[in-house]
């Protein structure tokens, strides 16, 4: 049996209100009885159950998201998995605020990462772009002794506690592996296009693609990456330009956003069977394009998963105990239409 408060008030010879006294450290206690408990702690192997105590004072974590606007159509996703977790909050214990900032705009982040501290949160969880007045912010959260966990996209040499997110490079070696295995020997170059080289998911998955669509004999001709902002308008106007400009291309790779661009661009010229196409991300709009075709292979992060992951982290940061890492482990689906899960209804 695990040692209980009345354990410790027993082995120090003081009362249950002393012991609660001494372990929410409130004052009241004088410094010989508070050493009497804290050494009967000690004595005993005492650990606190600290959310079992943070229910029963029915404590309540206020928690900040921080999200791009735009219509990237995965990080509405995103913020619909927010939605629902607000609508679980009474059950949760957790007073969440989204804030909304301009994609890939680092001085909108950095002020919104202070808007946030200035409102105490237990913790924040930020969809990140990596520059130093981003790092900058979420070093002074943490000054604060409020937790960070970096969300989709991480954030080099910050102090953030915790990446809920995919191994993004293993997801670019794997959208690598799987373009070379669907070219085979085939000829012609393969284009990429990202949202932008300045958050860190999309230079890792660069990366990893890099390496891994040219590992073996055969060397694939990549083309210049293109940014294309996750936005679907920008995405279609670059992906159009690039089949004018190259009649034998094989192969692109959309490792960020703004897939309806794609699509429409390939399905316009009629290109769509000849090159092979992977992205990022089940969407309705990618969904479908799996299903017709037009898209060869998604690979896909558990939004959910991301968010509930989010939350118990900075509970648990909050709380001052350590989390389960397997349980905040993100994996990386693998989708063709073939093994595509039931559409929610």
């Amino acid at each position: 049996m695990r040692p209980t408060v009345h354990d410790i008030a027993a082995e120090a010879g003081v009362s249950l209100a002393t012991v609660d006294r001494v372990l929410n450290n409130r004052p009241g206690v004088r410094s010989v009885t508070r050493d009497k408990v804290e050494r009967a702690i000690a004595t005993l192997g005492y650990v606190r159950d600290v959310a079992a105590a943070n229910l029963a004072k029915s404590r309540s974590y206020p928690l900040i998201f921080i999200l791009p606007e735009g219509e990237n159509a995965f990080m509405r996703g995103l913020e619909a998995e927010i939605e629902a977790a607000i609508a679980r909050s009474a059950v949760e214990r957790t007073e969440i605020t989204i804030l909304s900032v301009p994609a890939f705009d680092a001085a909108a982040l950095a002020a919104a990462l202070d808007d946030a501290r200035r409102r105490t949160p237990a913790g924040v969880a930020v969809v990140a772009v990596e520059a130093p007045e981003v790092v900058a912010a979420v070093g002074r959260l943490r000054e604060d002794g409020i937790a960070v966990v970096t969300l989709v996209s991480d954030l080099t040499g910050s102090e953030r506690d915790h990446f809920a997110g995919v191994d993004n490079i293993a997801a670019g070696r794997t959208a690598g592996s799987l373009m070379r295995r669907f070219l085979g020997g085939r000829d012609g170059p393969v284009a990429i296009v990202a949202g932008s080289m300045l958050v860190r998911d999309h230079r890792d998955r660069l990366e990893g693609f890099s390496t891994a669509v040219n590992e073996g004999a055969a060397k694939r001709h990549l083309l210049p990456v293109v940014e294309g902002h996750d936005d679907p308008t920008e995405v279609e106007t670059l992906v159009r330009d690039l089949l004018a400009a190259h009649a034998d291309l094989a192969g692109i790779y959309s490792l960020g956003a703004g897939n309806r661009g794609l699509i429409a661009a390939l399905e316009e010229a009629g290109r769509q069977s000849e090159i092979c196409a992977i992205a990022h991300e089940l969407t309705p709009y990618s969904r479908a394009a799996l299903v017709s075709g037009t898209i060869d292979a998604l690979l896909n992060q558990d939004a959910g998963h991301e968010v509930r992951s989010a939350i118990r982290v900075l509970k648990a940061r909050a709380d001052g105990l350590s989390m389960i890492e397997a349980q905040e482990r993100i994996r990386i689906d693998i989708f063709l239409k073939d093994n595509l899960p039931v559409e929610p209804a």
